[in-house]
C-alpha cells in the first residue's frame, strides 16, 4: 500500500517512513502543506498521515482541498494532545480518523491497517493465479497447500505483479510503486527482489510463472505458471 506522510518534524517523519517501510508500505514524505497537497494530487495514495500544524498550509486546509477535489484517500490526521476541538475539526474537514500526539507507533500502524480495511483500500479478496495465491489482507502467499514465506518487500513486489497478471510491468514502475517516487538508489534492487521471489514461488515447484522480459520489465503468468 502506498502512504504519504505529511509532517514538518523531520525526525518524526523520517522515523515514520523507516517504520512503515519495514511493515511493507511504500512511503513518501512531505514536510509542508503545499508540498503535501501537490504530492497527494499528483500521485495515487491509499493512505495519508497528515499533521495539523504545517508550514504554508495547515492540515485542515490540505484535507478540505483534497476532499473538495474528489480525493478519496484514507486520511489519518495527527492532532494535539487532548485536542478535543482539533479532533472534531479533523473529522469535520474530511479526515477518516485521528491520533493524538504523542502516539504509540504500534497504535499508528494498527489504525492505518484498520483504516485501509474500513475504506476498502485493501480488499479482502485474495489474488488467485492458478494454484498461486497472494492474499494481501492476511499477507500470505501459497502454492496449493504450501505456504511460501516472503519478506515484506518481496511480498509487495509479488502483489503488484499479481494485480497485473499477464502484463509486462516496467522495472521503473515497480520501483516507483513498491519503493517510492524519490528512490535514488540502484534500480537493480528490483531485479534482486524479483529473483528472490522467483526462487520462492517457482523453483521449488518446477514452475516458471515469473518471467523477465529483457529490456522491458517483468510478467507474472495469469495461470500461475
Amino acid at each position: 500500500m502506498r502512504v504519504l506522510v505529511v509532517e514538518d518534524e523531520r525526525r518524526l517523519a523520517a522515523a515514520l517512513q523507516r517504520g512503515l517501510r519495514s511493515e511493507g508500505f511504500t512511503v513518501d514524505v512531505a514536510h509542508d502543506g503545499p508540498q503535501g497537497l501537490w504530492m497527494a494530487c499528483e500521485h495515487a495514495y491509499d493512505l495519508i498521515v497528515l499533521d495539523i500544524m504545517l508550514p504554508g498550509l495547515n492540515g485542515y486546509r490540505v484535507c478540505a482541498r483534497l476532499r473538495a477535489a474528489g480525493n478519496e484517500s484514507g486520511i489519518l490526521m495527527l492532532t494535539a494532545k487532548d485536542g478535543e476541538y482539533d479532533e472534531a475539526e479533523a473529522l469535520d474537514t474530511g479526515a477518516d480518523d485521528f491520533l493524538s500526539k504523542p502516539f504509540s507507533y504500534l497504535v499508528l500502524v494498527a489504525r492505518l491497517r484498520a483504516l485501509a480495511r474500513r475504506t476498502g483500500r485493501r480488499g479482502p479478496q485474495a489474488l488467485r493465479l492458478g494454484d498461486l495465491v497472494v492474499d494481501p489482507a492476511r499477507h500470505l502467499c501459497s502454492r496449493g497447500e504450501t505456504e511460501i514465506r516472503l519478506t515484506a518487500r518481496e511480498f509487495a513486489v509479488l502483489e503488484y505483479l499479481a494485480r497485473r497478471p499477464g502484463e509486462v510491468v516496467p522495472k521503473r514502475e515497480i520501483l516507483e510503486q513498491v519503493w517510492d517516487s524519490a528512490f535514488d538508489g540502484d534500480p537493480n534492487v528490483v531485479e534482486v527482489h524479483v529473483s528472490a521471489v522467483r526462487r520462492k514461488i517457482d523453483a521449488p515447484f518446477g514452475r516458471s510463472a515469473l518471467e523477465t522480459v529483457r529490456g522491458v520489465g517483468y510478467r507474472l503468468a495469469a495461470d500461475g505458471g
